[in-house]
């Protein structure tokens, strides 16, 4: 029987769990630190001391996932900055391959077989492997329940010392994280925007609709209006909303690449020839500083 393993340092890891259940046998999470893990079998805890940061246990994470994980097992990690300096730790030590964008896997006999979206979503890859690999995915949210009662690493005869670092300072800015990837409802907004301060029409519609607000790359990378986790497409989060909103987007494949997995797409944009209408269930052609507010005061009435 094959099995999953989750390395985590965060409680966020409802979509890995989803992946584990889905691949069959049983679903361990290896975690660093203090967090609380539910709704798993097995929960391996590695301490960390709290000035240091959780890649300090990279080395601590290849040498546990060594002695435990076998061929054909699964082995997990966030898209999230620490659990991919885990993951590629991880998957040094075993010698194993390591993949993004994976949406399927299924034991097969001796071999593990998997889905993979590649090129951010433009192309799908079938794949096939023997030994324990390593994927890294969106960690989704937080698991519900009683935590599971952990083992200590530390007892573990394949442990290793970690790292020596201390984190001696930080700078925090004030912008709220975004968590697009859980978003059921998301409005876009793109270039059809002239100022920053009009963002807020966006934003007031994504309100209205208990929605989250997202951008296009050059909103983030090039003018630097929203903030980087809020990208969507190719290089940025790829989502999969049960409604969509993309206002002022020209629907370029570096976008469109990331909305593939939205159940419903409403696009509005001035220029009728828009790339985005192509993949929109619903279009408005017409002034987003129009149709925004006229859509907005609808819903709020």
């Amino acid at each position: 029987m094959t099995d999953t393993w989750i390395i985590s340092a965060n409680k966020n890891i409802a979509a890995l769990v989803d992946l584990g259940r889905e691949y069959g046998g049983k679903v361990n999470v290896i975690v660093a630190g203090d967090v609380d893990i539910a709704g798993v079998d097995r929960v391996i805890r590695i301490p960390i001391e709290k000035d240091a940061p959780v890649e300090v246990a990279a080395p601590v994470f290849g040498n546990v996932l060594a002695g435990l994980a076998n061929r054909g097992d699964m082995i997990l990690a966030a898209n999230r900055p620490a659990e991919r300096v885990l993951a590629a730790a991880a998957a040094a030590r075993l010698g194993a391959p390591i993949f993004t964008g994976l949406r399927h896997a299924q034991p097969d006999g001796d071999l593990a077989t998997g889905h993979l979206a590649r090129f951010g979503g433009i192309a799908d890859q079938d794949v096939a492997f023997r030994g324990p690999y390593v994927a890294v995915v969106d960690g989704g949210g937080e698991i519900e329940g009683e935590a599971v009662e952990s083992e200590d690493a530390s007892h573990n005869t394949a442990a290793a010392d970690t790292y020596s670092a201390r984190i001696v300072s930080e700078e925090k800015d004030n912008v709220q994280s975004a968590q697009l990837n859980q978003a059921q409802r998301i409005v876009c907004a793109g270039r059809g925007f002239n100022n920053k301060e009009d963002l807020s029409l966006a934003e007031d519609l994504a309100k209205a609709v208990d929605g989250e607000l997202g951008c296009t790359r050059p909103l983030s990378e090039g003018t630097s209006w929203m903030s980087r986790d809020r990208y969507i497409g190719i290089s940025g989060v790829s989502v999969s909303p049960d409604l969509y909103i993309a206002a002022g987007v020209s629907g370029q494949i570096q976008h469109t690449s990331g909305i593939n997995d939205a159940k419903v797409i409403v696009a509005i944009n001035n220029d009728p020839d828009a790339p985005i209408f192509e993949q929109a269930d619903y279009g408005i052609v017409g002034d987003v500083y129009q149709i925004i507010p006229a859509l907005t005061q609808a819903l709020q009435s």
